[in-house]
């Protein structure tokens, strides 16, 4: 009987745990637009992405052959990677509220790297 109790008590307490755990991973979730800036390298000086997050998950909201894949965890930290044929730029930094900021660096044929900043559209 105890068994059953202990059970039924850890399953209410499981359910009360569960929405704050989803809503902490889908907290940055929507559209996002994030522009990416080259502070070194031969890459255009700019370029402007839209970002779907979806569960954590980040991914590509435009029309163009762009490939973004990527996580946003819990508390913000972003790790994804941009790449459109062999370019690939690798992205790291933080989201906050409506707001993020990072770096980012290519791997590949062009060696660049610069800073990212997003703002939650909606």
């Amino acid at each position: 009987m105890r068994i059953f109790a202990w059970l039924g008590a850890a399953t209410v307490m499981s359910c009360m745990l569960a929405p704050p755990v989803l809503a902490q991973t889908t907290r940055f979730d929507g559209n996002w637009s994030v522009e990416v800036v080259t502070q070194q390298g031969a890459c255009d000086r700019a370029y402007r992405y839209s970002v779907i997050i979806q569960n954590g998950q980040a991914r590509y909201g435009g029309p163009e052959q762009f490939n973004v894949n990527g996580r946003v965890q819990p508390n913000g930290s972003v790790s994804a990677s941009i790449s459109r044929g062999q370019d690939r730029a690798n992205v790291t930094g933080r989201l906050s509220g409506n707001n993020g900021t990072g770096t980012w660096s290519t791997s590949g044929g062009r060696v660049c790297s610069g800073n990212w900043n997003a703002e939650k559209r909606g």
